[in-house]
């Protein structure tokens, strides 16, 4: 099935129109902006410590709860968006963004930074889901990996600028300062994809030609599933394929949020870096994250599958091999040297970069018909169960030992697992049969 694709989609000569990169973009700037939201505490963190005297643990708290409602509501939410579709879903999501971040700004203490950040989880929800199942309308499954990449990278990206311009901000006009801009920012992008946003089957502007290359191509059909939202998501749940996915993906989940959460506290106590500094080398991982994940993550997957390379083979050994490199996490873990803690970090962070965009294509190349949001939301919903996880782990951790080594090397641990469950659970990339009506 997947050869069939590919070489069908090869034959035809690429259209002229490029509305599906385009649409790509949109949802590249989606996920910059997601993030703004959720860096912001991570840079405010020293500062929110000492406002309201909130040590280690109460902070690893306080970092989890954005994942309380983001992760729990991830299954329904995906069932919403197999039902709805992402146009619909999204236009409340992206408004919501905003408001969150208003009522962030305005918190006056724990409890209210606890349950403004719960709100953000809310709003931002449908994200990465709604953005997996945009990209199997909008691409070819040859294009697929760049496509997924892009707004995968945004999320690297978003601390290359989002953390040192924050840090900025908060050094000049206060912690507030970063979330204000924050919701001004969100509500700008809530009106670019009320105007811009439309699944191919609507949008005016894709042309007959690109239209055709997309269904030549393999890109995922439009429309509803064969079961109901239940019936579907039980199916899903039985299937092996769902579980080692979903599995996977949280382990690289668990580090990924380590990094989000802990890295520029961990520079600040630590490696004895003021705030800027910090913030500074912060940027150094994530720069090379994002070029990992667009160069490998996407263009190299791409590239290797339209030379006839088993689709399936090729996006396991990006994953396998990102995950790896993961593992260099341990390393930070056991060097009192800032610069090779950085190393290691970047190391590791670029490992998993290259490895996200390849899962979060999965969702889209499995899934039976209707049903690629679900799988998203299942994915994800595990996914940010270790997201909670990690910075609640952390915090006591660091309390008990006043020392970030066996936090490193749990992330190594929940790395391994995760290769277990691509290897050996996962099994072949193909399409999971359509449910019995």
């Amino acid at each position: 099935m997947t050869i069939e694709h590919t070489t069908t989609a090869e034959a035809l000569q690429r259209p002229s129109s490029n509305r599906r990169w385009w649409i790509a973009g949109l949802l590249a700037i989606g996920v910059l902006v997601n993030y703004f939201d959720r860096v912001n505490l991570t840079v405010a963190s020293p500062l929110i410590q000492d406002e309201f005297h909130i040590g280690p643990a109460e902070m690893g708290i306080l970092f989890s709860a954005f994942g309380w409602t983001y992760g729990f509501l991830q299954i329904p939410v995906g069932m919403l968006l197999d039902r709805f579709g992402v146009q619909r879903v999204m236009r409340w999501s992206t408004f919501s963004w905003g408001i969150a971040s208003v009522i962030t700004a305005f918190s006056t203490g724990m409890s209210t930074l606890f349950l403004s950040r719960m709100l953000l989880g809310v709003a931002e929800t449908p994200g990465f889901p709604a953005n997996s199942k945009a990209t199997g309308y909008w691409f070819p499954r040859h294009e697929r990996g760049l496509a997924t990449a892009l707004f995968d990278a945004a999320a690297k990206f978003s601390n290359v600028i989002a953390i040192p311009l924050v840090a900025f901000l908060m050094l000049h006009f206060g912690w507030r300062g970063g979330f204000v801009a924050t919701a001004i920012i969100s509500f700008v992008f809530f009106a670019m994809f009320w105007l811009f946003y439309r699944d191919p089957s609507a949008d005016k502007k894709l042309s007959t030609e690109e239209r055709t290359y997309l269904k030549a191509g393999g890109a995922a059909q439009e429309g509803e599933a064969a079961a109901n939202a239940v019936g579907m998501l039980g199916y899903l749940l039985r299937n092996r394929k769902v579980w080692g996915l979903s599995i996977g993906f949280a382990a690289y989940g668990y580090a990924f949020a380590l990094f989000i959460f802990w890295l520029p506290d961990y520079l600040v106590k630590e490696m004895h870096m003021d705030i800027l500094k910090s913030a500074t080398f912060t940027t150094i991982p994530w720069i090379f994250a994002t070029a990992s994940d667009l160069l490998i993550g996407g263009w190299l997957i791409d590239h290797l599958i339209r030379k006839g390379h088993d689709e399936s083979q090729v996006r396991k050994t990006i994953i396998v091999f990102g995950m790896l490199m993961g593992l260099a996490v341990v390393g930070a873990g056991l060097t009192a040297d800032p610069y090779w803690a950085i190393f290691w970090i970047t190391v590791s962070l670029s490992g998993l970069a290259a490895a996200a965009p390849a899962g979060w294509s999965i969702p889209s190349l499995i899934a039976p018909k209707g049903g690629a949001a679900t799988i998203g939301g299942i994915m994800n919903f595990l996914n940010s169960v270790t997201g909670i996880a990690a910075p609640i782990i952390t915090g006591f951790i660091v309390g008990a030992t006043q020392s970030f080594s066996r936090a490193f090397l749990l992330a190594g641990v929940m790395l391994a697992i995760g290769i277990v469950s691509y290897v050996f659970v996962l099994g072949r990339i193909e399409q999971i049969p359509d449910p019995k009506a």
